[in-house]
């Protein structure tokens, strides 16, 4: 593992604290008037999902964790996991839907997803900014219903259920924000 300095962070980054990964979501260097200086910082267990807030010492020495990102091929999901398909080995992988966490809300079959391994482990998934997905049940607008910003639920080919403007139909695709899981535009 390379060790590094706590002046060296920067977000994104994964951490190896305690026996688990942690990436950091935001940190903050910290120069008192009086004592030493401390890094204040905002983690996320890559594992659990759990955000912790911990202190460090000015460069004190902390082991980064090496996150290989696999590009993966979404085949098709086979009970409760995912399979995948390596792009350059050809090698599929079951991956469970825990693993996945909310990922599996915008995953259709062909997409192609970074994978984030640690060792042989899958530890998360980056998704693109927004995905385009089929509604696959929502109520029909009605002619002359056109209120300015109204919402209906709509489900999606994923089974994930956003709120769409009215005018949005039946087997037309929208564009999903991955982030915040909120509807985007039509497609």
């Amino acid at each position: 593992m390379p060790v590094i300095s706590t002046n060296d962070l920067k977000n994104g980054m994964t951490l190896e604290l305690d026996n688990a990964l942690f990436q950091v979501v935001s940190f903050q260097h910290v120069k008192p008037g009086k004592g030493g200086a401390f890094v204040r910082t905002t983690l996320k267990n890559a594992r659990t999902g759990a955000v912790i807030e911990r202190t460090f010492r000015a460069d004190e020495k902390v082991e980064r964790a090496q996150i290989d990102k696999r590009e993966m091929s979404y085949l098709y999901r086979d009970g409760d996991d995912f399979v995948f398909m390596d792009s350059q080995t050809y090698e599929q992988m079951h991956v469970p839907a825990s693993t996945l966490d909310t990922a599996t809300n915008y995953l259709i079959e062909g997409a192609t997803p970074v994978l984030l391994m640690y060792g042989d482990q899958i530890v998360g998934v980056d998704l693109p900014a927004a995905v385009e997905l089929l509604v696959t049940d929502t109520e029909p607008g009605i002619q002359g219903d056109r209120v300015s910003g109204a919402r209906k639920p709509a489900t999606l080919e994923t089974g994930l259920v956003v709120q769409v403007p009215l005018f949005i139909n039946q087997g037309e695709k929208v564009k999903v924000d991955t982030r915040s899981g909120d509807y985007l535009s039509k497609a």
